[in-house]
């Protein structure tokens, strides 16, 4: 059985159990809590060194990063699919998936809001209009 590390506020693993659920595959949800500090814990970067969440275990062996997870999971249980069969329809797919993963998510996700609320002292009113801007970019193509 799958163990998978999650938080329940995390988009990145959001999109891991949807997937997961749509596929049917069992899984022993392992949460961990992201305010209290746990992906710091000694005890978690022993699961994944990079501290971050989602972390799918399967046989001892660790699947990190969303889409990578994504990715074996598609390959390992291809039905029912997660991409379209056509092959255009599938890099569209792919690219929106990148999009929000290579471009939208890194400039929106909680550690960055945090820096430039924190760190640069950057306004509630600035960091949202950051937010709003960064996502409009990403998804005006789309």
């Amino acid at each position: 059985m799958f163990k998978l590390f999650t938080y329940w506020r995390s988009s990145t693993a959001y999109r891991v159990r949807i997937a997961m659920n749509l596929k049917g595959l069992a899984y022993e949800p392992v949460y961990v809590s992201i305010p209290k500090l746990e992906h710091k814990a000694p005890s978690y970067l022993a699961v994944n060194p990079q501290g971050l969440v989602p972390a799918l275990v399967e046989d001892g062996k660790l699947v990190a990063q969303s889409l990578a997870i994504l990715e074996y999971l598609e390959e390992r249980t291809p039905r029912p699919a997660l991409l379209p069969e056509g092959r255009h329809e599938r890099a569209y797919v792919r690219a929106l998936t990148q999009i929000v993963g290579c471009e939208i998510h890194p400039l929106n996700n909680v550690r960055v809001l945090k820096y430039l609320e924190q760190r640069l002292q950057v306004s509630a009113d600035a960091k949202l209009a950051w937010y709003r801007d960064w996502m409009a970019e990403g998804l005006a193509s789309f």
